[in-house]
């Protein structure tokens, strides 16, 4: 659009296009698509307390933009019944996106607060404008990815209140630490630490050297502690009675990362230090979660202290709220599968904590897991793929141990089922004798294994090369990794046949870019586990055992591929939303199978989607596609 067509335009129309350029992702667009925008656009008007959209309007067919005042998003609570705000939304901001894509009725109220403006533009023109501007799209497809209700979401918690803007788990740690932290000597009294906190109205101190660098942290926790054990006076240097050496993380790092840490180590408070180890700030769990029904740091610490296996058993449906918050307050699908893998390794834990209080066979093991939970990668639907390594015990051989470790194992084996993890089909559970091994056996099966790379053992390389332990000591099992990685550095025929073997994963895509359904579901159906993501892991599986990358988290190894020059960055950028993508859209569909209370599958029929999911999975098997012929390019198939 040239000056002199823009300079025809009604004042009006370029007086709305002037307030949208300030405001993401219209600052980004072209004046022309502002111009349609602008042009189309009605300016409605609301009170305060009017209902905007509602569940009961049905499906949204309108595309808004807050122009001036606000609307605030809400649901009955889940345990008074009344409404409760779930997030804000302010000027310049959009609504509801997810609805609107997935031509549905919005789950959640919008209601104005104070006198509220509203641009409203209708379905065709949002499709046409999602189909004309490059920065609208990727803006809507962002929505998609994240699997948001609503697109902008403000929780009201005191974190956010302090920060004075929104946040997310990709926020920078550093936003969290605007305040200065509350520090003490390492020979400070207890009874005036506790009143520095209480006089600041926090609930820990971080104890510092002379360089500001953290020795330790005393909590309320440790103060509880201090006075029922009777480890001391209130007179007691700190020193004597802090947590020593608390965990900390770079202010750069995200509140991902110190949630899935807090998560995994049954923590409540984080330092952050600068690049020089210096203290900078400290981030509660409280900071990162005032999430409407459980958070996970807390979720986490109540799975690891159950007392009985009933009680896991029924914290299973905390774990899948918490994933429904997660969704709601702009999780990413990556995210979403960590936080289910963590709380699942959590859960495998403390049943197998809880049986070794009652029988301990006696016998040094690392439990071990395999396939999607060995990546990190699970959903709420998954089945075991487990084994354990074990050390022979002076004066017993390897089969004595074994008999004494297998009767515990199913035992292990039948409670985790009990807890929602289903039984593997092919048996691939530690109370299978074949993966009870000692770490001497494991490494003869992993040689053989690559030696002889027969149709069946190119399949188990799918479950077993992606392993980690969950239990038990990590070197052990390092120590296999290490030898069983540079056997497939140095073995270019399997690699090749692992290449082969992958390129039988393909993408659901004819030649004219229909789908091709799966064989083995419901007529009409695609298996978005197996036809979808298999794909893109058994791809780059390849390339990270091929150059030495240790990690198996298929995002993971991307990024480090990419960093590592062997992906094209723009590349793996786009495979990575790719797979991104198509598990997000399987996320989605569990939730909604868990509210319909239907089983779980991974299975979805695309005559179900709306055109906009149908489109993104389209580009995104061809994404995958992509991925392939870089596979068969690298090893000349």
């Amino acid at each position: 659009m040239t000056r002199e067509q823009e300079a025809a335009l009604p004042q009006n129309t370029r007086s709305i296009m002037g307030f949208l350029q300030e405001h993401a992702p219209f600052s980004n667009m072209e004046r022309a698509h502002l111009a349609l925008f602008a042009e189309n656009a009605v300016l409605a008007f609301y009170a305060d307390g009017d209902i905007v959209i509602g569940p009961e309007d049905g499906v949204i067919t309108t595309f808004n933009v807050v122009k001036q005042g606000r609307i605030r998003g809400e649901r009955a609570s889940p345990r008074t019944g009344e409404p409760e705000t779930t997030f804000e939304i302010a000027q310049g901001e959009s609504f509801p996106i997810a609805a609107l894509i997935g031509e549905r009725p919005t789950r959640t109220l919008h209601r104005a607060v104070g006198d509220t403006f509203c641009l409203r533009l209708d379905h065709d023109n949002f499709i046409r404008l999602f189909s004309e501007s490059e920065p609208f799209r990727d803006f809507c497809l962002r929505g998609i990815s994240s699997l948001l209700d609503q697109v902008n979401q403000h929780i009201q918690s005191d974190a956010r209140a302090t920060l004075g803007a929104s946040h997310s788990l990709n926020t920078p740690l550093e936003r969290f630490t605007l305040r200065n932290p509350i520090v003490c000597s390492p020979d400070m009294p207890v009874r005036k630490a506790v009143a520095r906190m209480h006089d600041s109205n926090v609930s820990s101190v971080v104890v510092t050297d002379d360089a500001r660098r953290p020795a330790g942290i005393f909590t309320l926790r440790d103060l509880r502690s201090l006075i029922a054990e009777d480890k001391g006076s209130l007179d007691t240097p700190v020193h004597q009675v802090m947590t020593p050496e608390p965990y900390h993380l770079p202010a750069t790092a995200d509140a991902f990362e110190a949630a899935i840490l807090m998560a995994e180590k049954h923590f409540g408070h984080l330092c952050v230090v600068d690049d020089d180890g210096r203290l900078i700030g400290v981030v509660s769990e409280r900071d990162l979660f005032e999430l409407q029904r459980v958070d996970l740091v807390h979720l986490a610490r109540t799975i690891s202290t159950a007392p009985l296996l009933q009680n896991l058993v029924a914290l299973r449906q905390d774990v899948s709220r918490l994933v429904d918050s997660m969704l709601a307050h702009g999780a990413e699908s990556g995210q979403i599968v960590k936080i289910i893998t963590t709380l699942n390794d959590i859960t495998v834990r403390r049943v197998l904590e809880l049986n070794l209080k009652q029988h301990d066979p006696g016998v040094p093991f690392t439990w071990l897991t395999f396939g999607s939970e060995g990546r990190q990668e699970q959903t709420l639907l998954t089945d075991q793929d487990n084994g354990i390594l074990f050390s022979v015990p002076d004066g017993m051989t390897a089969e004595e141990a074994r008999k004494r470790l297998l009767p515990f194992a199913e035992t292990v084996n039948r409670e985790l089922a009990e807890c929602g993890f289903t039984w593997c089909k092919g048996n691939i559970m530690a109370s299978n004798p074949k993966l009870c091994l000692t770490g001497e056996e494991w490494d003869d099966w992993f040689q053989r294994f690559i030696d002889a790379s027969t149709p069946q053992n190119l399949v188990y390389s799918s479950i077993f090369l992606d392993m980690r332990s969950v239990f038990g000591p990590e070197q052990p099992l390092q120590t296999l990794l290490d030898r069983v990685l540079e056997r497939i550095r140095n073995n270019g025929l399997f690699q090749r046949m692992l290449a082969e073997n992958a390129l039988q994963r393909q993408p659901p895509l004819n030649i004219f870019r229909g789908f091709r359904y799966a064989p083995d579901g419901d007529r009409h159906s695609l298996d978005l586990k197996r036809q979808g993501l298999a794909p893109f892991v058994e791809a780059v599986r390849v390339f990270a055992l091929a150059n030495g990358v240790v990690t198996a988290n298929t995002l993971e190894r991307m990024k480090e591929l990419a960093d590592r020059g062997i992906f094209d960055p723009p590349d793996a950028q786009a495979w990575q939303d790719a797979y991104s993508l198509i598990q997000a859209v399987r996320l989605r569909g569990h939730q909604e199978q868990m509210r319909r209370g239907e089983p779980l599958s991974n299975y979805v029929n695309p005559d179900n989607l709306n055109p906009l999911d149908r489109r993104i999975l389209r580009e995104s098997f061809r994404q995958a596609q992509r991925l392939q012929q870089k596979l068969e390019l690298t090893y000349q198939l």
